[in-house]
């Protein structure tokens, strides 16, 4: 499929930085997967049009990771590797120029990813029958993870109040009595909702499971992409001494620098007895270490790669503030959320009056690919998440075409 783009007067972010992030990328033929979903729907997509949906990034990878990997697959046999000092070393210091907290060397485990090491922690933690807290709409993994793996999933959600999303502290604070419920899995910055949890925020999260024996899984794959304005604050750091054998952080550099085809991600675990338990029970799955090509692109990234991703922060922000601000003009009734983490702007369409199927066909139908809210639960029924990874000037063709959908969808 020939991809194009209409030419367009350069974006008010063009320019400001020493990486590109206004060339478009045709990845038809590469085989990505959120390019070939919106091939799945439509076979006959338009010349041009990017999807929304899937969260990974149309921009080029940082030309730091690249020689990196070019060098490594030089001189490498590019066989069964570990990690080295140099990679620990990287991790670590990541987490504490980044995010202000020092993990020990001992909790680190490192898997492929962070939804399989989700999968693993509710197959460690829990017996098959217990219940698992969610905090809907989220991240749909995490419903399959506890159905998929036997477990209950005990529905937890949001509160949309005022245009702001809050974790309801006094439904939560019923479900954890309940001695069958033993985890609860967060989404810390949440998708699809843009939260950064505030650190008395966790502090309450934190009280409640831990007075009821409630182990939580903390998945933190977005804490790097903040905006100005917020701080991210890992569940660790908010613990307090007693506390740690209750919680895995997963982190990992996937979302941050746009290399989850690579699958690395690292675990913290204080507890030795719960890393022990988790570690065999990854065992299990037959699952191995990273590979060759990941370790290498771990470690630049988050040793050289940090301007590039204060570029990236403030081209997301910029395309955030792009659609926010067109559609506070041309479709008031529209609510975007506050993005204060991720690149994902959450639309709230619900005011049209439509289904999710009528919202996903008239998307559809003006070549518009989002992943659709009803893919978080019932609770994103009439909502859109919107990928803002992308160069501004497919941002400003894309509104064009949304505030057609949307002039379709209240007609």
């Amino acid at each position: 499929m020939a991809f194009s783009l209409t030419s367009r007067s350069p974006s008010a972010f063009a320019g400001r930085s020493a990486y590109d992030f206004e060339t478009p990328l045709d990845r038809s033929l590469e085989g990505s997967a959120k390019w070939n979903l919106m091939y799945e729907a439509d076979e006959d997509v338009k010349p041009g049009v990017v999807p929304f949906s899937v969260a990974d990034m149309e921009f080029r990878t940082a030309p730091e990771i690249v020689r990196a990997i070019q060098e490594t697959a030089a001189i490498s046999t590019l066989g069964y590797t570990v990690a080295t000092d140099d990679y620990l070393d990287s991790v670590l210091g990541w987490q504490f120029r980044r995010h202000s907290w020092t993990p020990s060397l001992d909790w680190l485990v490192t898997t492929p990813g962070v939804v399989s090491a989700i999968y693993t922690a509710v197959k460690a933690f829990t017996q098959v029958g217990d219940g698992v807290i969610i905090q809907p709409p989220v991240y749909y993994p995490f419903f399959n993870a506890v159905a998929q793996t036997g477990r209950r999933i005990i529905e937890n959600p949001l509160i949309h109040e005022g245009g702001r999303w809050l974790m309801d502290f006094e439904g939560l604070a019923e479900l954890v009595r309940d001695p069958s419920t033993r985890l609860l899995i967060l989404c810390s910055p949440h998708n699809p909702v843009g939260r950064v949890w505030t650190r008395d925020e966790l502090s309450t999260l934190i009280s409640l499971c831990v007075a009821n024996d409630v182990f939580i899984v903390s998945d933190e794959i977005h804490n790097d992409l903040i905006m100005d304005g917020h701080e991210h604050t890992t569940l660790m750091k908010a613990m307090k001494p007693g506390q740690f054998e209750y919680c895995m952080v997963a982190t990992a550099p996937s979302k941050t620098f746009n290399i989850a085809g690579l699958q690395c991600s690292n675990i913290f675990i204080e507890n030795a007895r719960m890393r022990s338990t988790f570690k065999n029970e990854y065992s299990k799955a037959g699952l191995g270490g990273l590979n060759a090509l990941a370790w290498r692109a771990c470690q630049v990234a988050y040793d050289e790669c940090e301007g590039w991703l204060e570029d990236l922060l403030a081209i997301i922000r910029h395309n955030y503030e792009l659609v926010r601000g067109h559609l506070a003009e041309t479709h008031p009734w529209v609510e975007v959320a506050d993005l204060e983490g991720t690149y994902l702007a959450w639309l709230d369409l619900r005011e049209a009056g439509k289904d999710a199927k009528t919202i996903e066909r008239v998307m559809h139908a003006h070549d518009l690919y989002f992943d659709e809210g009803s893919m978080f639960g019932v609770q994103g029924e009439g909502f859109e998440r919107w990928n803002l990874a992308c160069p501004p000037t497919i941002i400003e063709r894309a509104l064009e075409r949304f505030d057609e959908a949307l002039d379709e969808l209240r007609g």
